[in-house]
């Protein structure tokens, strides 16, 4: 869980919180007021944010969601001994827990993030052992075939206004045949109040309302944005961006996990998937 994984005192996907100074409102917002907006909300809470969520991160463990799917046990990047030596891309790496992770698999990662404070949370923990790039996923600043593979912890997809231009730019930058993985809040939790109590299991809104959930300052200024797809929506996406859907995991709630984090529960997560992860394939790599 990376960059724009989850915001603190409030989950992206899940419209009904706001911060402090900010009203949560539904209209339509393009790619660069998004962009904006993201780098300034995570540039203000990204201290609060590893403050808070940094013990269940780690400073190098790599989790798909709040469910706490470890890509140890998960393996959807592939077998971890298949790693060594691989280049990867994380994009919306946070603090780069996920790097840290493939580092010590002797993966070669990069770590991009469109946040700065995230970052310097990064030069914090390892004092700069993985590569970070400051940049929009949307303009990677790499060349083409760069990287072997590409993955993505709720960073980046969920906060932009057009996902396919993402994913055409992953494909660029991906080598034949690279996988790209990439979790965003599951596309059902829009239909529900971002509570993780029994009040959070009644449907509220519509599933195929795709009008962005924005979080607006006095002057009308979007200061913390996301963009609600469907299931559908994201399929064709991947496909769009030019790759093949190979597996679609959405983690059940462990045992183990007693944590509230957000709207996210074990009581919910025992009865409504919360995270969707995609596993996806370069269509001309076969």
């Amino acid at each position: 869980m990376n960059q724009e994984d989850y915001a603190p005192e409030h989950v992206p996907g899940a419209p009904g919180e706001t911060g402090d100074d900010a009203v949560a409102t539904r209209r339509d917002t393009d790619d660069a007021e998004s962009s904006r907006a993201s780098r300034s909300w995570w540039d203000r809470n990204a201290d609060d944010y590893q403050r808070e969520h940094g013990a269940f991160l780690g400073d190098d463990r790599f989790v798909w969601g709040p469910e706490g799917l470890d890509e140890a046990d998960a393996a959807l990047l592939g077998p971890t001994d298949s790693l060594k030596g691989k280049v990867v891309l994380e994009i919306g790496a946070g603090a780069a827990q996920c790097s840290r992770w493939l580092a010590a698999q002797g993966a070669l990662p990069v770590a991009l993030d469109l946040s700065h404070r995230q970052l310097q949370h990064a030069l914090r923990i390892d004092g700069g052992t993985v590569p970070l790039v400051e940049a929009d996923a949307g303009r990677l600043p790499f060349r083409d075939g760069s990287f072997d593979l590409a993955c993505s912890a709720y960073g980046a997809v969920p906060f932009v206004a057009d996902p396919v231009n993402v994913m055409r730019e992953v494909h660029r930058v991906l080598r034949p045949g690279g996988r790209w993985v990439f979790s965003v809040t599951h596309p059902v939790r829009w239909a529900f109040p971002d509570e993780p109590g029994p009040e959070g299991l009644s449907v509220a809104a519509s599933y195929f309302d795709r009008t962005p959930y924005v979080e607006q300052d006095a002057q009308g200024n979007a200061v913390y944005v996301e963009h609600h797809r469907t299931l559908g929506d994201r399929v064709r996406d991947v496909v769009a961006g030019g790759f093949r859907l190979l597996d679609l995991v959405e983690p059940e709630w462990p045992a183990w996990n007693s944590q509230e984090w957000g709207g996210w529960s074990p009581l919910r997560g025992n009865l409504i998937p919360g995270t969707a992860i995609f596993v996806c394939e370069r269509a001309d790599g076969a």
